[in-house]
């Protein structure tokens, strides 16, 4: 496709002269403050001179205005990290504690934290300790970056349907769930991680619900019942307990080193300990017979505690369970170092239920709200017939000869980039079974390249390359409609594959 010149025009800008913080930054980003491939990552970058960085846009433009040049502004990322300290200071100027000159002192021993997508890192990692060292002001201790959610394999797009908001979620299900999935997920790396709905309601109610909760609710009837909510006076299996409280140092260094997903698994493998050795004790057996209830109570208290330890444990990613388990268990805030006696000749309040199980009805209705909310903001455009009569007229006829030349395939979309310098351009990498091929298409005023990743469309697959001044064409996308936000490329329908023949 192509299109009219682009009209250019002069401008000033303004530039931050990163190559002044050359040797700075190297040092920097080599010295630990980031994840090993972020900082292989920028080596990229450091390998050469660094040029200077336009820290300037011209009206209109959204964003704060340069108070000493009228009609420029400053470039978004520029600006938008000093909005943490902006908080910062609102927060410092409430509060008697903590001085923010001196938070942000160069020799400040405070610790600093970024925790940032893993599309924004040059910003973040590269641009903004440069400024903050030419301010004299102290850098982050540590910057880490994550990867993209995903939802249910793909990335998330309102054009696909995969855009879920926070309040869709909110609306019917709990925050707990989610936090602790995610956490089930995450590492220190920079990797993606799939919201994966089946995966989710699965591992909450085998987690959460199937082993840790009931821990509580299968310890806490009987002694509730039977011993009036007290604990046995004495521990009856302190070696099991202390291997639980010994766990702790694994954990915290776990936590400490964002290996998340780790520590999750940890804590589900001593959730599965304790619920084995309930399951061979067996004491509901022994709670038949009135000779050997306080053996019933001792097995069941050992159970109470053990949860506690795990609640502790679970503390950081499930504070809102954590505190209905201290209502239950009758006890001040659980912290780390809390539990390293167990609880012995104490009253337990009644159990309540902390968590309840996931059911399909309620993620339906998450992914129910978000589509009407999709449905919403895109309504269906009215057909103009004016502008159906003002389309182009159909071509000349052809022969089938003519037509048999012309290869078409099914292609997927696996990746879509901005192309520097173009502004219709997108360049695309489009999967044909068992090759795959470079395309321009001119469809970015239509299209954002988050919003085509993954779809399949139909594409030209013989036509000869074309050399363009971004680089070689291998072929050509279909799409359809008068240009502008008016264009749709052509999607196959469910069950064509990469490859296959237009027929």
């Amino acid at each position: 496709m192509s299109g009219a010149t682009p009209i250019r025009k002069k401008s000033e800008h303004l530039f931050f002269k990163l190559a002044d913080f050359q040797d700075m930054l190297a040092e920097w980003t080599r010295a630990g403050h980031l994840q090993p491939e972020v900082s292989n990552k920028l080596d990229e970058w450091l390998n050469e001179e660094l040029r200077e960085w336009d820290i300037s846009r011209d009206a209109p433009y959204f964003g704060f205005e340069i108070p000493d040049a009228p009609g420029k502004y400053f470039y978004v990322w520029l600006d938008a990290p000093m909005g943490y300290f902006a908080s910062f200071k609102n927060l410092c100027d409430k509060r008697d504690d903590i001085n923010f000159d001196d938070f942000l002192a160069k020799d400040s021993a405070a610790e600093l934290y970024h925790f940032i997508g893993k599309d924004i890192i040059s910003f973040h990692a590269l641009f903004w300790p440069a400024v903050l060292a030419g301010a004299n002001l102290r850098t982050p201790t540590a910057i880490y970056a994550h990867g993209f959610l995903t939802v249910n394999g793909q990335k998330m797009s309102k054009s696909r349907g995969t855009f879920i908001n926070a309040r869709h979620y909110l609306d019917h299900l709990d925050p707990e769930y989610l936090r602790y999935y995610f956490a089930a997920k995450l590492t220190s790396r920079i990797d993606d991680i799939d919201l994966n709905f089946e995966d989710f309601m699965a591992r909450v109610n085998s987690d959460l619900v199937g082993k840790v909760v009931n821990i509580a609710s299968r310890c806490a009837g009987f002694i509730s019942k039977k011993c009036d909510g007290q604990l046995s006076a004495q521990c009856s299996e302190p070696d099991l307990y202390q291997r639980f409280v010994d766990a702790g140092d694994t954990l915290a260094a776990l936590y400490e080193g964002r290996e998340f997903s780790h520590a999750m698994r940890e804590i589900m493998a001593l959730a599965d300990l304790a619920n084995q050795y309930i399951d061979e004790q067996k004491p509901w057996v022994l709670a038949k017979d009135e000779a050997t209830t306080a053996q019933a109570q001792a097995i069941y208290s050992t159970g109470v505690n053990l949860f506690r330890v795990l609640m502790t444990y679970l503390k950081p990613v499930l504070p809102v369970m954590a505190k209905k388990a201290e209502a239950f268990l009758n006890i001040e805030a659980l912290n780390w170092n809390s539990c390293t006696e167990p609880l012995t000749a104490h009253v337990i309040k009644k159990f309540k239920p902390l968590m309840t199980r996931v059911e399909q009805e309620k993620i339906d209705s998450v992914l129910a709200d978000a589509q009407k909310t999709l449905a919403a903001e895109q309504p269906a455009k009215p057909v103009n017939k004016k502008e159906l009569r003002n389309m182009d007229p159909i071509a000349e006829t052809i022969q089938y000869d003519d037509f048999a030349k012309i290869d078409l395939r099914i292609a997927r979309i696996v990746k879509a980039e901005h192309v520097e310098g173009a502004d219709k351009l997108l360049q695309l990498t489009l999967d044909l079974g068992d090759e795959t091929r470079n395309v321009f298409a001119g469809i970015k005023s239509a299209y954002t390249p988050e919003d085509l990743e993954g779809k399949l469309t139909v594409m030209v697959a013989n036509l000869a390359p074309r050399k363009m001044r971004f680089g070689l064409s291998e072929g050509m996308m279909l799409a359809a409609g008068p240009g502008g936000k008016d264009l749709w490329i052509l999607e196959p329908g469910e069950g064509a594959q990469p490859g296959m023949r237009v027929k």
